[in-house]
């Protein structure tokens, strides 16, 4: 994303393995990671490889060496980090929790049309973020993107031609993927988005009209 194309799950967790996701993207896996503990041996098992492809590389000396040395024994250790009691009731993941600040309960949407709204947090290193929020049953207009979408569901799910998502499933959609989502029956869908280009709406005028109106 934004250096790299991503266009499947792997592809994303092998740029997160390797850190050359901006900060967004990163968050958004690590939200996936605390939903999904799956994710996490996958994660694990790209890091032992990428341990190995390490271990297999020729060494390079290291420009002062004992200063390097200095520094690392005298780098004090990193407390563990102090969970609060309501984090069992929150909607979402700490890593996201941390990024945002807030929980979806106190998210400051704004209506973008009738059943969707969206808390807008800007452009952070060359992608646009946002948090969205779908009525249940609503569907969203049909679109594509001009370069990678990456959504993890927090709540709530939704479907498209791809397949179902539901809570800490990633939706990764780039060009090559025309989709309408539509949320489920039940409850609303929270997701939190990353892109590092503009969706561009598609489908006939009828149906974007419909599905605008809602």
């Amino acid at each position: 994303m934004v250096r790299e194309h991503i266009d499947t799950i792997d592809s994303l967790l092998a740029r997160y393995v390797a850190g050359t996701l901006p900060t967004p993207a990163r968050v958004l896996v690590e939200a996936h990671l605390e939903l999904k503990p799956q994710s996490r041996i996958k994660v694990a098992n790209l890091e032992a490889m990428a341990g190995l492809e390490l271990m297999a590389t020729d060494p390079v000396p290291l420009d002062d060496r004992d200063a390097m040395l200095a520094r690392v024994l005298g780098s004090k250790v990193p407390e563990a980090p102090v969970v609060a009691r309501s984090a069992a009731t929150r909607v979402f993941p700490k890593a996201l929790y941390d990024f945002v600040g807030f929980d979806a309960g106190d998210v400051p949407w704004r209506t973008r049309m009738p059943g969707f709204k969206e808390y807008d947090l800007g452009d952070i290193e060359g992608c646009h973020v946002n948090l969205f929020w779908i009525k249940p049953g609503r569907t969203v207009p049909a679109h594509t993107h001009e370069g990678s979408e990456l959504s993890l569901v927090l709540d709530g799910a939704f479907s498209d031609a791809r397949g179902h998502y539901g809570r800490g499933d990633i939706s990764v959609a780039d060009d090559s993927v025309d989709h309408r989502p539509h949320a489920d029956s039940g409850r609303p869908c929270i997701g939190f988005a990353v892109m590092d280009a503009p969706l561009k709406l598609t489908g006939s005028f009828r149906q974007l009209i419909g599905d605008i109106i809602g």
